[in-house]
C-alpha cells in the first residue's frame, strides 16, 4: 500500500460485520425476552401474600406446645419470606419449626429462622411439615379463634384468625 487511499477488502468488510453481529443479535434477544416478561407483568411486580386457613390445635393433656398452621399464597411476581408468627392472645414466644418423620411412630422438629413464599406459589403449612410452635392455654376450646399476625420480609404484616380444632379434624 504505497501513496493511496486505504480501502477496505471483501474479506475485511465481512470479518467486521460478523464481529459486531454477535453482540448486536445477543442484545436484541434479551430486549425482546425482557419486554415479553414486562409485558405479562412479572418485571418489578411484589410480592402480594395473602393468608387463609389458619387453624391451631386443641392442646390435649399437660401439654405446654401446641402448633398453628396456616395456607400462604403469593399472587405477586417476586418471592417473599415469612419470618416470624406473633399473637397478643397468647402468653410466651411462638417459633417456626419444621418436623419430620424419624420412623413410623416418632417425628423430630427444628426451628426454622425463615421460610420462603415463592411467587406465583403458595406454603401450606401442615403437621408433617412446617407449623407454628405455639405456647398452649389450657382454656381454649374447639372453635375459638386465635389471632395471630404474620410478619413478611417484603410484605406488609398479616392478622389472621385461626380457628382451634381437634387433631385429625378436618382432615389435620
Amino acid at each position: 500500500m504505497t501513496g493511496g487511499t486505504w480501502r477496505p477488502d471483501r474479506r475485511r468488510l465481512t470479518d467486521s460485520l460478523s464481529a459486531a453481529l454477535a453482540p448486536v443479535a445477543a442484545f436484541g434477544l434479551a430486549l425482546g425476552g425482557l419486554s415479553m416478561w414486562t409485558a405479562y407483568g412479572n418485571a418489578g411486580s411484589p410480592a402480594r401474600v395473602a393468608v387463609s386457613d389458619g387453624r391451631v390445635f386443641l392442646p390435649t393433656g399437660d401439654t405446654p406446645v401446641t402448633a398453628a398452621f396456616f395456607r400462604i399464597t403469593n399472587s405477586g411476581g417476586s418471592a417473599d419470606r415469612l419470618l416470624k408468627v406473633t399473637s397478643a392472645e397468647i402468653d410466651g414466644v411462638t417459633r417456626l419449626s419444621r418436623h419430620r418423620m424419624v420412623t413410623a411412630n416418632t417425628a423430630s422438629d427444628r426451628t426454622v429462622t425463615s421460610v420462603s413464599v415463592p411467587a406465583g406459589g403458595s406454603l401450606a403449612m401442615s403437621p408433617s411439615g412446617l407449623d407454628v410452635i405455639v405456647p398452649a392455654k389450657t382454656e381454649w376450646q374447639a372453635g375459638d379463634l386465635i389471632t395471630f399476625t404474620l410478619h413478611f420480609e417484603h410484605s406488609a404484616a398479616v392478622k389472621y384468625p385461626a380457628v382451634v380444632v381437634r387433631p385429625g379434624q378436618d382432615g389435620t
